[in-house]
């Protein structure tokens, strides 16, 4: 009698919602295997992405997936040197934001804030700092510096702490296949590779393509306005 009696009341569901249950339904598939979106709770991508910031994430680029899984359907394109990406941590699974700096086969190091990749240093010039909204006069003890990062991939800004005490040393390492090496455009204020090693490639979900809208959380999340659909590099 149960059992009939909840039958009855899933048909009745089913037959009320079916269309707002198979809209949701498309609507996950979608999210999960072509195109999303995700916000960035952190600075370890300043100066190119800022706290605050929605951002597009283009799925289907690396390969369209069977929704819900990691079971690729399509091979799609290979991440490259300067893109953004999107992956869960090898560490603790959690989705990350950063930038693929050497790909399999590359062999990089890193000389204090130099970046070295397959032997060739990348070259740095003092970057533009109109849009960091801030973030220059928000380090009491120092203030950060844009760099322009080229040579070694797509030129980007990355933003340092010049007084900041070295790391040192790191690599060089050679990167095995299917394996990528990702850092935050905030060199010294970014858990990346340096501390969670290499990036299987089946842990990259997908490209970041755009800034979507932004809202200010040092602002009670006043939009900011000239982040609005901006493209991403």
């Amino acid at each position: 009698m149960t059992d009939t009696v909840e039958r009855k009341k899933f048909g009745d569901i089913w037959r009320n919602y079916r269309g707002t249950l198979l809209f949701l339904l498309l609507m996950l598939g979608f999210r999960s295997a072509w195109a999303d979106w995700v916000t960035v709770p952190t600075g370890s991508m300043n100066p190119t992405i800022l706290e605050g910031d929605r951002l597009l994430v283009d799925k289907h680029v690396f390969g369209l997936r069977i929704p819900f899984t990691l079971v690729h359907l399509t091979a799609g394109e290979d991440p490259a040197r300067g893109d953004i990406v999107v992956f869960d941590s090898p560490s603790d699974g959690k989705s990350l934001v950063k930038r693929v700096i050497a790909v399999p086969g590359d062999t990089v190091a890193l000389n204090g804030e130099s970046l070295i990749v397959n032997g060739y240093p990348a070259d740095y010039t003092v970057g533009d700092v109109k849009h960091l909204h801030g973030l220059l006069a928000s380090t009491a003890a120092q203030k950060p510096v844009v760099l322009r990062e080229a040579g070694v991939g797509r030129a980007h800004d990355i933003m340092i702490l010049p007084n900041r005490i070295s790391k040192g040393l790191f690599g060089p390492l050679t990167l095995p296949n299917g394996r990528y090496f990702m850092l935050g455009d905030n060199r010294d204020n970014s858990a990346d590779s340096r501390y969670f090693g290499f990036v299987p490639r089946r842990n990259i979900v997908g490209r970041a393509i755009r800034v979507v809208v932004s809202l200010d959380p040092a602002d009670r999340y006043t939009p900011r306005r000239d982040r609005l659909l901006v493209p991403l590099n």
